[in-house]
């Protein structure tokens, strides 16, 4: 029989690569998803408008991936490697990602994620002007 600790540290492991699975699989399932959705993105607003609307679709795959990824390197962190250059990295890469984040939403959105909208005073960028 496996003493605890090795079973859990294997479990862990595996829950790890899970994550990291799981956060690569959205990053290319967002990617996909938006190159399947531009031609008739393209039909419906023309190209700028389909270009923003693949944009938006591609980022959004990447910024949830991106957690997913996070998530599986601070329990690596915590639960396998913890030294403090581990320690260290995962500050680095969580501050890189998180500027990551937060640039691709200021792109995507226009706006601080902190900012509200008003649906009413923001025009929708997707929509061609005239209809």
């Amino acid at each position: 029989m496996f003493p605890v600790g090795e079973t859990l540290t294997q479990l862990i492991g595996i829950l790890i690569q899970v994550l990291e699975g799981v956060g690569a699989a959205v990053i290319v399932a967002g990617f996909v998803f938006a190159t399947v959705l531009w031609p008739r993105e393209l039909r419906r607003l023309g190209g700028h408008g389909a270009y923003l609307s693949y944009r938006r679709h591609s980022v959004r795959g990447l910024i949830l991936g991106l957690e997913f990824l996070v998530a599986a390197d601070i329990i690596r962190t915590v639960t396998i490697d913890y030294t403090l250059d581990s320690l260290f990295m995962l500050g680095l890469m969580v501050l890189i990602r998180a500027f990551l984040v937060f640039a691709l939403h200021l792109e995507v959105e226009g706006r601080l994620p902190w900012q509200e909208t008003d649906a009413r005073s923001v025009p929708d960028r997707t929509k061609r002007e005239g209809e």
